[in-house]
């Protein structure tokens, strides 16, 4: 039977709040069965994001089974990604009713002995994405030095703007033009889509360069000629910035994608986001210790503009950085891919 997921995105479901489900309903939305959220209860996915027709909204587990899953995911990510507590009954009565689960929480469900004995009662799977296999706990070995593929990051002037929309988006537009390119999902979400990666936010610190450096040598071993590597983070937030260097420094890419949300003006401390000609520069010079690196365009995230606002938007930028700039998912990834290929001609 195929997979049919019903999404857990309670209170949350909306453009920016439920990163996850928001994935599920782009990139694989044959797979959706619906959206649990009762406070949109009624409504479809198209109404609530303005993307996935008629994807509907339930009010909770019961009504969702109408509509035939076979797994329930988890599509939102609370802050601090713990499992809270009112959510225990609603997973514990999807598993009752033999729903596989998906989670990206922090929390293990697969760990929890309540979880696991009832999953085995009903032979279901409990599949943690946050949950680290031991051999991706190693220190990086700097194989940078002697790698023939060409490596892409995505990087944010601020966390959950649009990093691995923008490199899934890229991926692409490269495999259009008959390009072997790779992308290495390292949170959540993406190891949802691409079906492997690593959740590097759930990496002991010592290792979040090494496990993402196996990750694209094991790409490149299979021979891969660009790797596309999702960002997480963004080096100036208080909070998440570590996992950000982490991934810089495993990666260190030949090139950079700088993602942006014209509308937001303050991160989530109220701090007012960075310059972006100066941020530009701060990544340049992270990676620039070490080898040459470029931040070669700039990913829009333009949520809750119409396309012309969103045009306008990346037009400002490009003449503010001398940079292209787009809206991948409206517009799609050309410019981008087009300015990566000429910066390594350029390389070359």
């Amino acid at each position: 039977m195929p997979q049919r997921l019903l999404i857990l995105a309670e209170g949350r479901f909306s453009p920016l709040k439920s990163k996850t489900a928001n994935a599920a309903i782009i990139y694989m939305p044959e797979q959706v069965a619906a959206v649990i959220d009762s406070g949109k209860a009624g409504m479809t996915a198209q109404q609530v994001l303005g993307y996935g027709g008629a994807i509907p909204v339930v009010k909770d587990i019961t009504e969702g089974l109408k509509h035939r899953p076979t797994h329930l995911l988890i599509g939102i990510a609370p802050t601090g990604g713990r499992l809270p507590e009112s959510w225990r009954e609603i997973i514990k009565d999807a598993i009752k009713h033999d729903l596989h689960i998906l989670s990206g929480l922090h929390t293990i469900l697969s760990d929890d002995p309540e979880f696991t004995s009832l999953a085995q009662e009903h032979s279901v799977t409990l599949t943690d994405y946050r949950k680290i296999p031991l051999e991706s706990e190693v220190v990086s070995k700097g194989t940078w030095r002697t790698r023939k593929a060409k490596t892409i990051l995505t990087v944010g002037t601020d966390c959950n703007i649009g990093k691995m929309t923008t490199i899934v988006e890229v991926q692409k537009e490269f495999l259009k033009r008959g390009l072997k390119a790779d992308f290495i999902a390292t949170g959540q979400t993406g190891i949802l889509l691409r079906g492997r990666g690593i959740a590097v936010d759930a990496i002991i610190s010592d290792y979040i360069a090494g496990s993402i450096e196996r990750e694209i040598d094991r790409s490149e071993a299979e021979g891969y000629d660009y790797i596309l590597i999702e960002g997480q983070g963004a080096l100036t937030h208080m909070g998440y910035s570590g996992v950000t260097f982490g991934l810089i420094h495993g990666s260190m890419p030949d090139a950079m994608i700088l993602c942006h949300q014209p509308a937001r003006l303050k991160d989530d401390y109220g701090l007012p986001l960075p310059d972006l000609r100066r941020l530009i520069r701060f990544h340049e010079e992270a990676v620039g210790f070490f080898r040459p690196s470029k931040v070669v365009a700039t990913g829009i995230n333009s949520v809750g503009f119409t396309d012309n606002e969103s045009r306008e938007a990346a037009r400002a930028i490009g003449q503010q950085t001398g940079l292209p700039a787009v809206d991948a998912f409206r517009f799609g990834a050309a410019p981008i891919v087009d300015a990566l290929l000429k910066y390594f001609e350029g390389r070359s």
